[in-house]
């Protein structure tokens, strides 16, 4: 179960970091992603990262976010975090994150792989 959390309202050029818990199990190895919906669009993927064998394999960004955002993890709390930096009216969406328990690096930005789904933050950069 992932529980997704810190979404709010900020105005452009602030910061916000997203939170994911992730409970009911600790796996070696897997793909941690956040992706994001915006009113009338398709979800996109943001930004994920590789667990492999108990320790960070690699992590991957959108362009759109590339040098903006940084997704980590806190291995002791099984937590994932995006931080999102400068932040402009374009990133509002809902911010979703997700586990592939397949862990495959080609597939890390597709969210038809991933197998389980949080419930989603809202996430509103206005002036």
């Amino acid at each position: 179960q992932l529980q997704a959390s810190g979404g709010g309202l900020v105005q452009p050029g602030d910061s916000l970091r997203l939170s994911c818990k992730a409970s009911g199990g600790i796996f070696s190895s897997y793909n941690m992603g956040w992706f994001r919906q915006a009113p009338g669009k398709e979800r996109e993927f943001v930004a994920a990262i590789n667990w492999y064998r108990w320790s960070v394999g690699s992590t991957d960004y959108a362009n759109s976010v590339k040098g903006r955002f940084t997704i980590s993890r806190d291995s002791a709390k099984n937590t994932v975090y995006l931080k999102m930096s400068s932040l402009k009216p374009e990133d509002t969406a809902v911010y979703f994150c997700a586990v592939d328990f397949a862990a495959a690096i080609s597939t890390i930005r597709q969210p038809s792989k991933y197998d389980i789904w949080g419930q989603g933050t809202l996430v509103t950069v206005s002036s």
